[in-house]
């Protein structure tokens, strides 16, 4: 199905998407730092005023930045922008748009199914950080073997921080759809381990692996989109390019002819110039010897 809507809607993807919602982030910062509440009271995703008209909202959540710190936030920047142009050169611009709208739609999905079902209008807070995460884990299942510097120090292999944040996750999906079984202490444990115990924060959490577990566990040809896979193709892709061009030998250094415009063209090497330069039998003997 995807391959059917690439072949129909890619040329309508947006390269370099990841620049753009970079951009996003920068103004989000701005607004964060130099307007706060701003945010909040009119771009967040709050289904409450998105149903009274306010429908840009939709969209303005996206603005929201990684973090209002400059430190973080630049080197969230750095991070997110590096990952998404990595996935985009490996899947294409088509598929990574796909990808992150695709998350973008979750997101709107679970602010709704939060607000209305479980009665805990969570939208304000969503920003970006699950959309971000759902990032990473494409990262990490496509390169599994990247190291990155845990606290500037450590080596740690993206695949263990997937998994790492994959139990988090899942602990956080457990925690709210069986709360009445934990006992108080094990609810006050979970909270100073940053979860919380309820139904919308599982939902929330279920929103960063939406869009991984549908691409990476509902398509079986995404093997044909890991670095492997590609490079293979693009090395074949070189070569059999290479050997198209080795056997366009013959080419007429005065009218640029070669053996594919002419089945009776004839070629031969002028003895009298000085270096390599062959002719066609038209300019054979008409041209001026290079010297």
């Amino acid at each position: 199905m995807i391959e059917k809507l690439e072949r129909k809607f890619g040329k309508y993807a947006i390269p370099n998407l990841m620049y753009y919602i970079i951009i996003l982030y920068g103004v989000g910062w701005v607004l964060q730092v130099f307007a706060a509440g701003f945010y909040e009271a009119y771009l967040s995703l709050d289904p409450t005023l998105i149903l009274k008209g306010q429908i840009w909202r939709l969209v303005t959540f996206l603005v929201y930045p990684p973090s209002t710190d400059i430190f973080y936030f630049l080197l969230g920047m750095y991070l997110y922008y590096s990952i998404g142009k990595t996935l985009e050169y490996q899947w294409g611009p088509f598929r990574f748009n796909l990808y992150f709208f695709t998350g973008v739609v979750l997101h709107i999905i679970a602010a709704f199914v939060c607000c209305y079902i479980f009665r805990a209008n969570l939208g304000v807070m969503f920003g970006t950080y699950y959309l971000n995460m759902s990032l990473f884990f494409a990262y990490a299942a496509t390169y599994p073997d990247a190291t990155f510097l845990l606290f500037f120090i450590i080596p740690i292999k993206a695949k263990w921080l997937g998994i790492i944040n994959g139990v988090y996750f899942g602990l956080t999906i457990l925690a709210g759809f069986f709360t009445r079984f934990f006992s108080l202490s094990m609810l006050m444990g979970l909270a100073q381990a940053g979860i919380i115990a309820h139904p919308a924060y599982s939902v929330m959490a279920l929103v960063s692996l939406g869009n991984f577990l549908l691409f990476f566990f509902g398509m079986r040809n995404m093997r044909r989109y890991s670095p492997k896979a590609v490079y293979r193709r693009k090395r074949y892709t070189q070569s059999v390019q290479k050997g198209q061009r080795a056997v366009n030998t013959h080419k007429c250094a005065i009218c640029g002819r070669t053996e594919k415009d002419g089945e009776n063209l004839e070629f031969r090497f002028c003895s009298k110039c000085k270096g390599n330069y062959e002719y066609c039998q038209d300019h054979l003997f008409t041209h001026e010897h290079v010297k």
